[in-house]
């Protein structure tokens, strides 16, 4: 087994960032990649005009990527926000506005797959009026991609880096995943178990595949420290997506590194051109 026997795809809104955002498909595919995914590309609107959709779904289809996931519209990503459903007033509400946009975009490329981020605690908020909204926005959104014979996910993000969202731990993302699944009865919300994140917490990674593969929709990758390429940190990454595999997941792996100082075309040497 090994890197050679998973599927990848490219985080296209952490890689190939040094190109314009219409070029990186193009670029993940001179690269030997088949498969993208992304964050909402328009940080400052959940309903951008349909042309600077048109153009997004040109450029993919021109480089003859596929794109396997993408994100709701989560605020300032990168930056200071982590997500929109569970802020109360106008991002909620953007979040909400953007369900069905972000939905026929990715159906229109073949994409079902939607990461809706959980958002920060706000001060002055209580934290159960918060979980409240959250919850009642993941039912929205969850039952929306189930329309589309979609799955939503629930990703647990790391304290260090993101010490106000209260979704840092796989056990935490699992008690939410359930709960949508409990409300909707769809069982069409999955973990997304990003394992720099996970590691970030300092969580039995291991332990944690074993414990929640079957519920897991959609996985993630970096090195730790320093969220670069596998091999620039410390994980055992070549074990743990052994381990993921023989537990039964067999979806893509999305590759959500950070390409340094280089190009990002120079940060796949880790990966042969065969197996990408």
């Amino acid at each position: 087994m090994g890197f050679a026997d998973q599927r990848f795809n490219v985080n296209l809104s952490i890689l190939f960032t040094e190109l314009p955002l219409l070029e990186r498909p193009a670029a993940a595919a001179a690269a030997g990649f088949s498969a993208v995914e992304l964050w909402w590309p328009w940080v400052d609107s959940p309903t951008p005009e349909q042309s600077g959709l048109d153009a997004l779904k040109k450029a993919i289809e021109d480089a003859g990527v596929r794109l396997t996931g993408l994100n709701f519209y989560a605020g300032q990503l990168p930056g200071p926000d982590r997500g929109a459903l569970s802020v109360p007033g106008e991002e909620s509400e953007r979040f909400r506005a953007n369900i069905d946009v972000a939905i026929a975009f990715g159906q229109s490329l073949g994409c079902t797959t939607f990461n809706a981020l959980y958002g920060n605690r706000v001060e002055g908020v209580d934290p159960a009026e918060q979980d409240a909204l959250a919850l009642e926005n993941l039912v929205l959104a969850a039952r929306a991609v189930g329309r589309v014979g979609g799955t939503i996910l629930i990703e647990a993000l790391n304290q260090p880096e993101s010490p106000k969202c209260p979704i840092v731990s796989a056990p935490k993302a699992i008690e939410i995943v359930d709960k949508v699944n409990a409300a909707t009865g769809l069982g069409n919300a999955k973990f997304l178990m990003d394992l720099y994140h996970l590691s970030m917490n300092g969580e039995d990674l291991p332990a944690v595949i074993e414990s929640y593969a079957a519920k897991t929709g959609h996985v993630q990758i970096a090195d730790n420290p320093g969220r670069g390429a596998p091999g620039t940190g410390s994980l055992p990454l070549e074990e743990l997506l052994d381990q993921l595999r023989k537990a039964g997941y067999d979806g893509w792996i999305g590759l959500e590194y950070k390409a340094g100082d280089r190009p990002s075309a120079e940060s796949f040497e880790w990966l042969p051109r065969e197996a990408r």
